[in-house]
């Protein structure tokens, strides 16, 4: 059994992520769109998708949900929480949207969702992100969330095919 609970919101439905949302993944994960300014590169084939689900739901330190339209019940993305590895103490956030549901506000609502579950349920007070400056919308989406920017500094792709020069946010609840 999955430690994510189900959660709800206006519009969505986050639960976790399974193997059965491996197709839905792989439609964002393969659009160069999406994946632009991720941490990973655009993907090719549906068992790199499959590779990171199992990957996630090994990881017992984050936690991962799949967003799901409640009208439709269409998977549309994912999102998580888990300790930071770029600053102590803090958890970091991350979402992934597939581009046809861009500008519509559902990461907002999603990961407000997932802070105050981490607040709330896991008594998580410290939450950071970032994004690459060429994204700003995802920067908006943090300050949404009540992140503040604090420093400049950079990410890189998991293959080092690119580097980004970034923007940090975090938030002390």
């Amino acid at each position: 059994m999955s430690k994510e609970p189900i959660i709800e919101t206006e519009r969505l439905i986050l639960r976790p992520l399974t193997l059965d949302d491996a197709p839905a993944c792989f439609s964002w994960n393969s659009d160069e769109r999406v994946a632009k300014f991720m941490s990973y590169s655009t993907y090719t084939d549906i068992s790199q998708t499959v590779d990171w689900i199992k990957s996630a739901l090994k990881d017992e330190t984050e936690w991962t949900w799949a967003i799901v339209l409640k009208d439709e019940n269409k998977t549309i993305g994912s999102c998580g929480i888990g300790p930071s590895a770029e600053i102590k103490g803090y958890w970091g956030i991350g979402y992934n949207l597939h581009y046809d549901y861009w500008r519509k506000g559902y990461c907002t609502e999603a990961m407000r969702a997932v802070i105050d579950f981490a607040h709330k349920s896991l008594g998580v007070n410290k939450i950071c992100g970032e994004h690459a400056e060429e994204n700003p919308r995802s920067g908006r989406v943090m300050e949404k969330c009540g992140l503040k920017f604090f420093r400049f500094g950079e990410y890189s792709k998991l293959d080092g095919s690119r580097t980004f020069r970034a923007r940090f946010y975090k938030l002390e609840l």
